[in-house]
């Protein structure tokens, strides 16, 4: 009797609907402080080399060439939470995030007023640790042999799980944008997409008989290294309706991955190494953007992302295969999931202040997961919030210009979601004394609350020529 398919997803492959959304999603969101501050709503201004990523219409507004580098300071805390007891992590990291330039080339006597070029790079730590207490309520039976050979009832209690992703994502871009007429601007871009990273799977038990002895569970083909590249394209338009309006629209492809995987296989004897190569298709999207400057010196914008296909493993697929499953569920459960964004920026004489606020929504679908409990208890719950979460920032910044040519952006951002944290079910093998291995299959989840919390801080130093 075979499993249904949103439940044999569930027990060996959750970590694919996770790094399907957060590592090679079409959601490369990072690049200077000035979008920082103003929570990404950048895409209708244009101007800076990270409203490109949304729409390369922006490229078109330029009319100086620009230098610019940012570099950053990430801080974030995992907080993960059992009934009632919970258990925090903290990180701190210095980072390298954007490098970029654009020349504008003036075209005189000709409606096209310039033909830009830019190029940029950028960087985004995917780095990820989760750490969940233990509970000495939540237990299994179990029956081992004593050494009279007599069959020994015992239960073997929960007493920790850990989810461990190391790793960075990066994107290389190189845009062409236009001016007509200072009244329409176009733009088309092209993006090479890397990702590296390493993924550990792990959790504990202790027996109830022997309770300073414990016994550590391996995840089937954890830990895996994936080295991964991609290629997506984007094109948009900037409308300026008026001096003080403008509307933009902009397509980004799906990004298509290939994704080369090195994991490690439990066996009863020991354990080998097993590659897997794999294609992989993002979600593609439209942005929908506008900018408003209501009063002088003031200017408000915002910008709509709307995912228009799923996710999906494009690789051959054999019937009854993980990408086979893993496919369905995308096509069940992953919803066409949007963006929204929305910033100020207020200019006085060479200082400039922004705010931002943005939300993404949670791409996964609510679902019900057999839980274990305490005292043994098995429950049919009803999530609605897994594996990614609702994602909520807060932006703020600081710019200011020197001598009409140098300048120097900060921003604070303030990035918090929230999501449930299913593990324990699935294929795990237990470490033994004698380095031999014993498989175990659970049918029930375990499942934490997980809140993660991020206090980030960037610089962008630019020159304008």
């Amino acid at each position: 009797m075979s499993l249904p398919a949103a439940v044999f997803l569930h027990a060996q492959d959750a970590a694919e609907v996770r790094n399907a959304a957060t590592v090679y999603g079409n959601n490369m969101t990072t690049g200077t402080a000035r979008s920082f501050g103003m929570a990404g709503a950048v895409g209708a201004l244009g101007g800076d080399l990270s409203s490109v990523q949304i729409n390369p219409a922006g490229l078109g507004i330029y009319t100086k060439g620009d230098l610019q580098v940012t570099v950053g300071r990430y801080s974030y805390k995992n907080t993960s939470t059992m009934i009632d007891h919970d258990y925090s992590y903290n990180k701190k990291k210095k980072t390298f995030d954007q490098l970029g330039g654009v020349i504008a080339l003036p075209l005189k006597g000709s409606k096209l007023k310039y033909l830009n070029v830019g190029v940029s790079y950028v960087r985004k730590n995917i780095d990820d640790f989760v750490a969940s207490p233990g509970d000495k309520n939540v237990f299994i039976d179990n029956s081992w042999t004593g050494s009279d050979g007599k069959p020994v009832l015992d239960k073997l209690i929960y007493d920790g799980h850990k989810y461990d992703r190391v790793g960075h994502l990066s994107k290389t871009n190189i845009s062409i944008g236009g001016n007509y007429n200072d009244k329409l601007y176009l733009g088309v871009g092209f993006n090479y997409h890397k990702a590296d990273l390493s993924q550990w799977d792990t959790y504990r038990m202790k027996f109830g008989s022997q309770p300073k002895s414990s016994v550590i569970y391996d995840k089937q083909s954890t830990p895996y290294d994936e080295s991964s590249k991609g290629y997506s394209v984007a094109a948009g338009a900037i409308f300026k309706l008026t001096d003080g309006y403008r509307l933009g629209i902009g397509f980004e492809s799906p990004i298509w991955w290939n994704i080369e995987r090195q994991a490690t296989q439990y066996l009863e004897k020991g354990k080998k190494k097993v590659s897997d190569d794999r294609d992989f298709r993002s979600p593609a999207k439209v942005n929908l953007s506008a900018a408003l400057m209501p009063v002088k010196n003031l200017t408000l914008s915002a910008d709509y992302s709307q995912a228009i296909t799923k996710p999906k493993y494009t690789s051959p697929i054999e019937k009854g295969s993980m990408k086979e499953v893993v496919n369905e569920y995308f096509n069940t459960s992953v919803r066409y999931a949007y963006e929204f964004r929305m910033g100020a920026e207020y200019t006085i004489d060479n200082l400039k202040l922004r705010a931002g606020y943005a939300f993404a929504e949670n791409p996964v679908k609510e679902r019900n997961i057999a839980t274990l409990g305490r005292d043994k208890s098995i429950t049919n719950v009803r999530y609605n919030n897994l594996y990614v979460g609702k994602e909520n920032i807060l932006g703020f910044g600081v710019g200011y210009t020197f001598f009409r040519s140098l300048y120097i952006d900060a921003a604070y951002q303030n990035l918090r979601y929230e999501y449930d944290n299913p593990f324990f079910d699935g294929v795990y093998y237990a470490r033994t004394s004698n380095n031999s291995r014993v498989k175990v299959a659970n049918k029930e989840s375990v499942v934490t609350s997980v809140k993660n919390q991020q206090h980030n801080i960037f610089l962008t130093l630019g020159y304008r020529f």
